[in-house]
């Protein structure tokens, strides 16, 4: 029983990272009272993302509960090797960003935000540009949109219906 356990766990080696923790201050008769909310992305390195976001009195428990929503949220992303297999937009409110696929030994050239979706989704090369508003939570949830727009060729070929050749090169 401890075995399977192990085993599950092994599997599925999930990694967490706290992207910001926000801080928000209420004035009361009394003085400040602080909440605080967290983003966090969790990702296996391997073609799976979800980000989460939640709100608590404390910041453990802020973060405890954005990788609980976070794991509920976990999507498969389609790769080609270490990059993306086409380009990329995603939106979400006044933020766009454009995800283009980069040689191998580029990096991932993006800011905090996306650069923490991007490598735990597996990611190793690519580039990144943000539009409009680059506020955190709207930046993650756009790198987010990014990648779920993306599709493999063969997915492509399906759709439309088109057997390919390979092309001849004299």
């Amino acid at each position: 029983m401890a075995e399977d356990l192990k085993l599950t766990v092994q599997e599925n080696p999930v990694e967490e990272t706290v992207i910001k923790v926000f801080r928000c201050a209420k004035v009361v008769k009394g003085g400040r009272r602080f909440s605080f909310a967290a983003m966090v992305a969790v990702g296996d390195r391997a073609g799976k993302v979800g980000i989460g976001y939640a709100k608590a009195k404390e910041v453990p428990m802020a973060v405890d509960k954005a990788i609980k929503d976070a794991r509920k949220s976990l999507a498969k992303v389609v790769l080609n090797g270490q990059t993306l297999p086409h380009q990329s937009k995603g939106k979400f409110g006044a933020t766009k960003i454009t995800l283009v696929p980069a040689s191998p030994g580029t990096g991932v050239i993006a800011g905090a935000g996306a650069r923490a979706v991007l490598e735990l989704a597996g990611v190793h090369n690519v580039l990144t540009k943000v539009y409009g508003s680059t506020n955190t939570k709207n930046v993650v949830r756009a790198t987010m949109d990014g990648l779920l727009k993306l599709r493999a060729p063969e997915t492509i070929r399906e759709l439309r219906g088109v057997s390919v050749e390979p092309v001849k090169r004299w």
